[in-house]
């Protein structure tokens, strides 16, 4: 399910995926960088075909159309010559073995995330500093023996296979997980035994899942994936043939539509439900009773066009929604009678506040509320009657409260950019709270000084920008800044800390996120002024930050940076060629690029909700008129660029930073290095081996060190 406590590693809530790439290294300022002669960066040429299509009246050329086939011999020597290309350039850089060595040390800690509960073992992943992959223990009661049931270290040699948790049975005697290999979406869905950590025959095939739950006597598992023809919830009984597994529903949703899975704590209810569009502008619910043999599915609600998120506890469906409700409010359903006429609010939408997610725990409704882009949890009875709020001292995040309907106990993490992540135990009958586990990293965060400002966008529409620097920065226009944006798919980019960011404020430097239209921190309106033919929005939103860093005397073009990825990868793709005078360096990360023909790649139809498509004409016009490779100019002066993206990419497709990478090298009028950083086993879900994660990091950070006129301490 989207927001699996389970999870080794952090993946969107169905948007192309949020890369806020925290892992910058430390710097110390100098005059130039390193010089190196126009010679030296000039690219490699590549091949232009003449292709020309005619959509619409207009013709569109795309040249490096060759490139899409990520297979054929001349596409892989490409990219041979490409990454040779790269790493002459990176490694002629001085100081990226001085970067990679406290990379390093920044990097290779102890990470602890949030333990589960199951008849009184608590199950979490960590990863030790020397490890590369996180392992799965458990260990019973909080201060019981610690016992290894997953460790994905031992599964490849080159530490590239890493495991995510789908689910844990009710009583701790079943797990399920999947076995994840480079960085792609898809999973092998495996089973085990806790008892005896013996792994069950029963594989269900590689796909991407999204939902795994197992009955309540464990005997079969219900689970949703995609397939070919559209999402599909089927149902596996242990024994049987997973290829076989029997479906459930579905037959009427297409490739533009996601599913959702799960069963109710008391295993009473099935519950599943169909997401249109990745940032789920209508969402179609259905529950079905597992209790009486060949019991009906009952549709709770299919004709609304607006999200649902819903929850079961006992005979109660509890439905958290925008339907007439933009920042979220909660509906309350009584499954004995469902009917929309006898659905009742019990939580009303809050005009200053975002509903973010409801958490079930301890026989109370924890509500995490988005607040000028801060966390605030508020209680609330099951009748909706305020019970308290759990109360943060300074400006950050927190995630949802996580635990059981009837234990008296949660778990959530709370983190700022200037105060590492940190595991609490909550005490909901106490209301107190004690440490359960932190992130030791060996700098000073009170050195920091974190603030957000609101600046004006080309609309004049106010847009928050959080900024973090060095107590006491003298505003003299000459510092190495950082800016970093998103800008879609209802996604909010909200304080989270970061020992490589804290390290880049520590000696000098600013960092900026700009939590731009198309983000969900003011709600489902925030959002919509920034999809489909308002995209535009977010663009302006982010050149915006940029002059306003400039006139505001943190920085100047020459030593102002842009980072994003995925959807973010789009966007500083578009600030790259409608404003190439307003940046000094690039890094965009497996980005979409081709607006014109992304729809008909991977699973991009489940973007087409939040982008529109080239297929329709006036949906066309809007998308040609931003679309990043159909606007790059030959002859104009580009800033240094590096596209990075790798073969495991299923979720956005390489061919995207392939063909621009091949375009701005043709077109760059300046000296600037285009560059393209690809590796054959990354993709985009994470999954890296640590050393790996510093590698990259070091050459795609470096990058910026060098053209931003950096050297490290």
């Amino acid at each position: 399910m989207q927001n699996n406590p389970f999870s080794f590693y952090f993946t969107n809530r169905g948007g192309t995926g949020v890369f806020l790439w925290l892992t910058l290294g430390i710097m110390a300022l100098t005059s130039s960088p390193s010089a190196l002669s126009a010679q030296e960066t000039s690219a490699p040429v590549t091949r232009r075909e003449e292709v020309v299509d005619v959509l619409h009246g207009v013709s569109i050329s795309d040249p490096y159309r060759w490139l899409e086939d990520q297979t054929s011999p001349a596409t892989r020597a490409w990219v041979t010559t490409q990454n040779a290309h790269t790493k002459s350039l990176l490694s002629s850089w001085k100081g990226r073995a001085k970067l990679e060595k406290r990379l390093s040390e920044l990097l290779k800690i102890d990470v602890i995330n949030t333990p589960t509960e199951r008849k009184g073992y608590y199950y979490y992943s960590k990863r030790l500093a020397n490890q590369d992959q996180p392992v799965l223990y458990r260990r019973k009661g909080d201060k019981g023996a610690e016992e290894p049931l997953l460790d994905p270290n031992i599964m490849s040699a080159d530490k590239t296979v890493s495991v995510q948790v789908m689910d844990i049975s009710q009583d701790g005697e079943m797990l399920a997980y999947g076995i994840q290999r480079g960085g792609e979406d898809e999973v092998e869905v495996h089973f085990m035994a806790t008892a005896s950590q013996k792994p069950l025959k029963d594989v269900l095939p590689r796909a991407r899942y999204s939902g795994v739950a197992f009955t309540a006597d464990n005997k079969s598992v219900y689970f949703g994936h995609q397939e070919a023809e559209g999402p599909r919830v089927r149902h596996h009984v242990f024994g049987a043939d997973p290829k076989e597994a029997s479906l459930i529903f579905g037959e009427k949703y297409t490739p533009s539509q996601g599913v959702g899975v799960d069963i109710s704590e008391d295993g009473h209810y099935l519950l599943f439900t169909f997401y249109f569009g990745s940032a789920a502008s209508k969402t179609d619910v259905y529950i079905k009773d597992l209790t009486v043999e060949g019991s009906e599915i009952i549709p709770i609600v299919n004709d609304i066009v607006a999200k649902f998120s819903p929850h079961i506890i006992g005979e109660t469906l509890y439905l958290e929604t925008n339907w007439n409700a933009p920042n979220g409010r909660v509906l309350k359903v009584d499954l004995n009678d469902p009917d929309k006429s006898k659905w009742k609010e019990i939580i009303s939408e809050n005009p200053t506040s975002v509903l973010q997610s409801l958490s079930f725990v301890g026989g109370r409704i924890f509500v995490n509320y988005l607040e000028n882009v801060a966390s605030h949890i508020r209680i609330y009875k099951p009748d909706g009657a305020p019970d308290g709020e759990i109360k943060f001292s300074t400006l950050g995040t927190a995630s949802g409260v996580s635990g059981s309907w009837k234990r008296k106990e949660a778990f959530y993490t709370y983190a700022s950019f200037a105060l590492p992540r940190t595991i609490y135990r909550f005490d909901i009958g106490k209301r107190t709270e004690t440490e359960w586990a932190k992130l030791n990293i060996p700098i000073d965060p009170s050195q920091f000084e974190v603030k957000q400002v609101f600046y004006p966008s080309k609309d004049g529409t106010k847009i928050p920008m959080f900024l973090i620097y060095k107590k006491g920065l003298l505003l003299d226009g000459n510092h190495p800044t950082l800016l970093y944006g998103y800008g879609g798919f209802n996604l909010s980019m909200t304080p989270s800390f970061s020992a490589n960011i804290a390290m880049w404020a520590e000696n000098g430097g600013v960092y900026a996120i700009a939590n731009l239209r198309g983000g969900g921190e003011y709600g489902e309106a925030w959002h919509r002024a920034g999809m489909l033919e308002k995209k535009q929005n977010v663009f302006d939103d982010f050149i915006a930050a940029g002059e306003w860093l400039i006139a505001n005397r943190y920085t100047n073009s020459k030593r102002l940076a842009i980072m994003g990825g995925s959807n973010g990868g789009l966007l500083v793709g578009a600030a790259l060629t409608q404003r190439p005078d307003l940046f000094r360096a690039v890094i965009c990360a497996v980005p979409l690029l081709d607006m014109v023909r992304f729809h008909k790649f991977l699973i991009a139809r489940f973007w087409v909700p939040e982008y529109g498509s080239a297929e329709n004409p006036e949906q066309f016009k809007y998308i040609h008129a931003y679309s990043p490779y159909h606007n790059v100019k030959k002859g104009t002066e580009y800033p240094a660029t590096m596209f990075v993206t790798g073969d495991a990419d299923t979720r956005v497709a390489p061919l995207h930073a392939r063909k621009m990478a091949a375009l701005l090298q043709w077109a760059n009028g300046s000296d600037k290095p285009i560059l393209l950083h690809y590796d054959t086993k990354a993709g985009h879900s994470g999954g890296k081996p640590i050393n790996k994660v510093i590698e990259d990091a070091a050459d795609e950070q470096g990058f910026l060190y060098w053209q931003l006129g950096m050297e490290p301490k």
